[in-house]
C-alpha cells in the first residue's frame, strides 16, 4: 500500500510539473500541412469519343488547403499509346496549367475528345501529371490515366435496330430448375415508339415452338434499361404441358409480373435479359420467374 502510494505521488508531481511548465504568454509553433496539388477522382478514368456530339470530360484538380490567392498548377500530359493533341483531342487551357482560384480548393482540366481521331475500336490513354513548378505534388494522388476512345458507356447513343438478328448463346431458367441452353433466340422485328422507347419481337423463346413473344424496351433512364414483356393471353405454338405434364394440349400465357422484377439490356454488350410470368390460358399463373439470357 505505501509503495502504491509513493507511485501515485511521483505521477500527480510530474503533471504537476508539465502544467506548470507551460507559459500561455507564450507563442508556440504549430505544424502546419503544406499546400499540395493532386487530382480528385478515380486514379484510371474513362472518356467514351464514340458518337457526335462529344461533351467535353473535365479532370479534377484539388488542393490540400484553401488560399486568399489565385495559385497555379502546372501539369504534363503524355500518351504512351500515341494520342497527338489536335488530332485525339484539345485541352481546354494553355499552357499545361490551371488556376485555383483564391478561397478556392479546386480547379478541372477541360479534354475535348476529336471524333475524327478515333475510328472503330481505336482507344488512346493519357497521362496527367501534376509538376513543378507550381504548388507541390502530392504523393498521394499526382498521376491520372484517362483511357480515351472508342469506349462503350450506357448513357451513350446507340442504335436500336443494333439489336436485329440471332442470338445463339441464349440460357434460360424457370423458377428453381437448372438453365437450359445455350439455344437460338432471335429479335424479328425492332418497332420505335418514342425517341426512348421501342417494341421488339422475340422469337424462339422456350426452344419448343412456341410462336412469338414481345417486349418493350425503355432506355429513358439510360443506365437502367429496361425490357418488359407484353401480356399475351395464348401464345400461338405453345403447349402448358411443357410446365407442368397436366396441362397437355392447353396454351401457355404471358405476362409481367405485377410486382414488377423488369427484365434489362445492355447496349453496350448488345444482350437482354428478359423476366416474364409463364401460366396456362384461362387457369392461372405459376409463381416461378422465367428468364432468358439472350446474348449473340
Amino acid at each position: 500500500m505505501k509503495l502504491i502510494n509513493k507511485l501515485s505521488f511521483l505521477v500527480i508531481s510530474a503533471l504537476v510539473f508539465a502544467i506548470s511548465g507551460c507559459d500561455k504568454t507564450k507563442l508556440y509553433d504549430i505544424a502546419v500541412a503544406p499546400s499540395q496539388a493532386h487530382f480528385v477522382g478515380d486514379k484510371v478514368q474513362a472518356y467514351p469519343v464514340r458518337v457526335s456530339p462529344i461533351a467535353a470530360y473535365e479532370i479534377t484538380v484539388g488542393t490540400t488547403d484553401v488560399a486568399a490567392f489565385d495559385r497555379e498548377v502546372s501539369f504534363n500530359v503524355t500518351s504512351p499509346t500515341g494520342a497527338t493533341a489536335g488530332v485525339q483531342y484539345t485541352l481546354g487551357t494553355t499552357g499545361n496549367k490551371v488556376i485555383i482560384k483564391g478561397g478556392k480548393a479546386l480547379a478541372t482540366i477541360s479534354v475535348q475528345g476529336i471524333l475524327a481521331g478515333f475510328p472503330a475500336l481505336r482507344i488512346d490513354t493519357l497521362i496527367f501529371t501534376i509538376r513543378m513548378p507550381s504548388l507541390k505534388p502530392s504523393i498521394f494522388l499526382d498521376t491520372v490515366k484517362l483511357a480515351i476512345g472508342d469506349i462503350c458507356g450506357e448513357a451513350n447513343p446507340f442504335t436500336i435496330n443494333s439489336f436485329l438478328g440471332a442470338y445463339a448463346n441464349s440460357i434460360e431458367t424457370f423458377g428453381t430448375g437448372a438453365p437450359y441452353g445455350p439455344y437460338t433466340t432471335g429479335i424479328a422485328t425492332v418497332t420505335p415508339l418514342t425517341a426512348t422507347t421501342a417494341t421488339i419481337v422475340v422469337t424462339n423463346i422456350w426452344d419448343n415452338g412456341w410462336g412469338p413473344i414481345s417486349f418493350t424496351l425503355d432506355w429513358s433512364n439510360p443506365l437502367s434499361k429496361t425490357a418488359r414483356v407484353i401480356a399475351q393471353a395464348a401464345i400461338p405454338g405453345s403447349n402448358a404441358g411443357d410446365l407442368n405434364p397436366i396441362y397437355a394440349g392447353q396454351t401457355v400465357a404471358v405476362r409481367p409480373f405485377a410486382t414488377g422484377n423488369l427484365g434489362s439490356f445492355l447496349s453496350c454488350t448488345g444482350t437482354l435479359t428478359l423476366r416474364m410470368q409463364l401460366g396456362v390460358t384461362g387457369v392461372g399463373f405459376f409463381a416461378g420467374v422465367y428468364t432468358v439470357n439472350m446474348k449473340r
